[in-house]
């Protein structure tokens, strides 16, 4: 029978084996200069990185360049300067950059150079072979328009050289012809062993910013190492406000206004809150809710009003109505909050439709209303169609107030989150698991804890070209930027008009400047600043509006942010960057990664170019289909939707499915476990003892997967596989943490964000990689994982030749019994007196042992150790297929 056609759509970026070497330090390669200049203009700020390296090998060799770059940042130059020749990127559309992109990825090497890491950097990387005793310079330009959150702007610099520096600078220099009211310099590089290395000096609209650390500096610092510095210097300001009407700056032709009037009262607000106590809000995540709710309950003035809805497949209210913020009155909704438990499926639906109704039959002069939502699901309850979802929920909004959606952790369906608040006037926040997720939740309620105006509008004479100009509230703390061009470059005088709704009445700012002459204070070589920052905050605004845009609407949009992103240099979502090297090297191609959607999930595939993949595939819903994935399109995928085609080899058309797909990662891919263990000598594990000298020791055939560790509470979990023969250890060990996924095998480690993969070597230098909740340190042939509340180190050992790999558990949770064969606490047991053969007496079962000898793996030496030998029922209280697995 003809095989089924099963076409799905498959979520995110994927790339065949992209892997970055750890930041360790180069041999034979010294970085001798390291510069980064970062010029602030009216908030736009440019940001230079200079690395010139030297190969002091008398061969040649590669030298990587690998820097961090702010995630909101567009970069708009690369360049290599190689023996007085320089080879520069070039920005292309996105399409046209695809051969290049596919073809060094068909030949394995890594294409994409640019790559989300953590909350608000992205890495820019590429390397190039330098000819022996020889030079060369990097030079990487970025630019961003600082944005004002809680009263102040904040410029993140991000320095990682890999080794100490002799020549080493950072220079910020900001101009704002306001003047700067407050100037801090903060972050991991601004510790006390770094002070001296800071200096700060402000001379009316200007201030710098220096820090020139010496080489033993470098290497002494809190987070510095033999590798030099490791963190960030972040920059944080504010300006002088003397005119409620705001800022207006215009040069060549464009104008930029800031408007952030601080003369203004608040305005009472009523706010619901929509909290997701699903199941999947387990643990951490639902106590971090809890507590962030506290606060903010707290926070709350007594003329505001508020409800709260949790909601899982059902809906629950603390009060029908809105309530007044009273003491009495947020000490009840506290006690609501900390009895909020997990539970159950997701219905968003129902709970945002009921929140909008709680809003609704509360109607109040004078006051601003806001609706949040916190999820860290798709919905899969009540209506789960995400189009229909978005449709009720703006209609049922109607623009009347904004609605905040936060999206808690990975699982999330980020896309649909983001649609669903930019239709109705908000913004998608990415709340990330970590140990501050409650100040991150409750960092965000600040930013709109405070509204000062409603419906602002923004009108200007003799512009065009303007971007966004109507805005549903203005908050304490924030600004509205807007800018445009000139329609005519001779007009002497130009006018702004705010018109905008306060506590008690309308208010109107009229302001009118004189255009000529208006050029001074920029500073040199940054004339077309405005110009510049309207093409930025133009692109911005286009890729998000892009996203409610259908048919011709939606192609205008997209080739506006495309002409844009060419004409200036930006790699956007829609432009890639060509980076050329010298002849006979490999053409790279950068592209700007964003966060979206389910890309990151646990269970991720890896493809590039047209691949096929073989094994068994669950889509989502729940049916199985055996066969291979091939990619229909030519050019390695993106960071659009794909589409992917599965031919099955069952009999049963099984129709279209929408949405991703989740599988097994398959680096490295292994043959399906077998239902019989060979002949071959079994693995002898170690189970240590409550109050007793002697350890019990088990054994295991050989062949198995097995659940090693699983920790529900912090979504941790190891599986390992046995090797085939020779009764050792372990061929390969997976670790799963939230969205991350590493890979142990004898030849060598894989660790993956979701986005990012990294490859170790066993044999390599000692080499530390740390994200924002994983620690991974390789040293001595030992991989050190912290993730969580746990820490394994998992050692790669050798025995008659042949090597493989043992697990140590060296902290857990203090949970009494965690599922896996690691998760046992020692074993109680007494010797029965006089008894022959010896028996022991384990949970009240008297059990007959044998004395026998293991080898403990999980200490350095490998001691032999006497143990008692026993049934693995027994060691185990179970049965070994309560700890084997089907798929690492």
């Amino acid at each position: 029978m003809d095989r089924a056609l099963i076409w799905l759509s498959l979520v995110g970026f994927f790339l065949a084996s992209v892997t970055s070497e750890p930041k360790t330090k180069q041999q034979n390669v010294d970085i001798y200069s390291f510069h980064i200049n970062s010029t602030v203009t009216s908030r736009y700020a440019i940001t230079v990185i200079t690395s010139r390296v030297a190969n002091s090998l008398d061969e040649s060799q590669e030298v990587h360049f690998q820097v961090k770059i702010p995630k909101n940042a567009f970069i708009s130059k690369f360049r290599m300067t190689i023996e007085g020749k320089t080879y520069d990127g070039i920005v292309k559309q996105k399409e046209e950059a695809q051969q290049q992109y596919s073809q060094a990825v068909s030949r394995g090497q890594s294409a994409g150079l640019v790559s989300s890491v953590g909350r608000t950097l992205e890495e820019f990387k590429t390397s190039v072979t330098v000819a022996a005793l020889s030079k060369v310079t990097f030079e990487l330009t970025y630019e961003e328009l600082l944005k004002r959150r809680l009263g102040k702007y904040e410029l993140l610099i991000n320095a990682q050289p890999t080794q100490p520096v002799a020549d080493f600078k950072i220079d910020v220099h900001i101009h704002e012809n306001r003047g700067i009211s407050f100037l801090e310099v903060k972050g991991g590089l601004s510790t006390n062993e770094l002070a001296s290395a800071v200096t700060t000096t402000r001379s009316g609209p200007e201030s710098w910013v220096k820090f020139y650390p010496t080489p033993e500096q470098q290497k002494k610092c809190e987070g510095c190492g033999e590798n030099g510095l490791n963190g960030d210097l972040i920059i944080i300001y504010d300006v002088e406000r003397s005119k409620s009407e705001g800022e207006v700056r215009t040069s060549q032709g464009y104008f930029v206004h800031y408007f952030a009037p601080t003369d203004v009262q608040r305005i009472p607000k009523n706010v619901v809150f929509v909290i997701d106590r699903s199941g999947s809000m387990h643990g951490r995540k639902i106590e971090q809710t809890r507590l962030a709710m506290l606060r903010i309950l707290g926070d709350l003035s007594e003329d505001d009003y508020f409800g709260i809805i949790t909601f899982d497949s059902k809906v629950d209210t603390w009060n029908r109505e809105l309530l007044k913020a009273t003491q009495s009155n947020v000490e009840d909704a506290k006690k609501f909050v900390r009895e909020i438990t997990d539970r159950g499926s997701t219905d968003i639906n129902a709970a945002v439709l009921e929140g909008v109704e709680m809003i609704n039959r509360h109607p109040r002069e004078g006051s601003a209303s806001i609706l949040i939502l916190l999820t860290d699901g798709d919905p899969t309850a009540g209506e789960t169609n995400p189009t229909r979802i978005q449709n009720n929920i703006r209609e049922a909004i109607g623009k009347k107030f904004p609605l905040y959606c936060l999206g808690f952790g990975f699982d999330v369906d980020f896309d649909f989150l983001e649609k669903m608040a930019l239709e109705n006037e908000g913004v998608a926040r990415r709340i990330y698991e970590d140990s501050d997720a409650d100040i991150q939740l409750q960092g965000f309620y600040e930013e709109v804890a405070t509204p000062l105006l409603t419906n602002v509008q923004m009108k200007y004479t003799g512009a065009e070209n303007v971007t966004q100009t109507d805005f549903s509230h203005y908050y304490n703390g924030s600004e509205i930027v807007v800018a445009g061009q000139l329609t005519d470059n001779n007009l002497e005088t130009f006018s702004t008009e705010v018109i905008a709704i306060s506590k008690k009445e309308n208010v109107k700012y009229i302001d009118t400047i004189a255009t000529q002459g208006r050029s001074t204070g920029v500073l040199s070589g940054f004339e077309n600043f405005i110009e510049r920052l309207w093409a930025y905050l133009t692109v911005k605004q286009l890729l998000g509006k892009e996203q409610l845009l259908k048919g011709e609407k939606k192609k205008a949009a997209k080739k506006e942010v495309l002409d844009l992103s060419l004409k200036y240099n930006f790699v956007t979502p829609l432009t890639s960057m060509v980076v050329t090297k010298p002849q006979g090297e490999e053409t790279q191609v950068a592209h700007k990664p964003k966060e979206r959607g389910t890309t990151q999930r646990r269970g991720h595939i890896q493809l590039a170019g047209t691949a096929s993949i073989s094994g068994g595939i669950t889509a989502r819903g729940g049916f199985p289909s055996r066969g291979r994935i091939v990619n229909t399109y030519q050019a390695a995928p993106d960071y659009d939707y794909h589409d992917y085609s599965v031919f099955s080899s069952s009999d049963h058309h099984v129709g279209q499915v929408n949405g991703p797909i989740f599988l097994p990662t398959f680096l490295p891919t292994h043959p399906p476990p077998t239902n019989t263990a060979p002949e071959a000598s079994p693995v002898r594990f170690l189970i240590q003892a409550q109050d007793q000298s002697e350890p019990l020791c088990y054994d295991i055939p050989a062949s198995q997967r097995l659940r090693l560790l699983q920790d529900p509470s912090s979504d941790f979990s190891m599986n390992g596989e046995l090797i085939e023969s020779g009764g050792t250890g372990f061929s390969q060990i997976t670790i799963h943490y939230k969205t991350d996924h590493m890979t142990l095998s004898t030849s060598g480690i894989i660790f993956s964000d979701g986005q990012n993969a990294v490859k170790f070597l066993w044999n390599q230098e000692p080499t530390t990689h740390e994200t924002d909740s994983v620690s991974l340190i390789l040293r001595n042939k030992e991989m050190d994982v912290s993730m969580g509340n746990t820490r394994v180190v998992i050692l790669l050992r050798e025995q008659d030749g042949n090597s493989f790999l043992w697990p140590a558990v060296r902290q857990r949770p203090s949970t009494t019994t965690l599922p896996g064969l690691f998760g046992k606490p020692p074993v109680a047991y007494t010797a029965v007196t006089l008894s022959h053969p010896p028996k022991l007496k384990i949970q009240d079962q008297e059990v007959q042992v044998s004395k026998s000898t293991a080898t403990d793996y999980s200490i350095h030496s490998a001691p032999r150790v006497g143990c008692w030998l026993v049934p693995f029922q027994v060691a185990m209280q179970g049965e070994l297929s309560d700890f084997t697995v089907s798929n690492l």
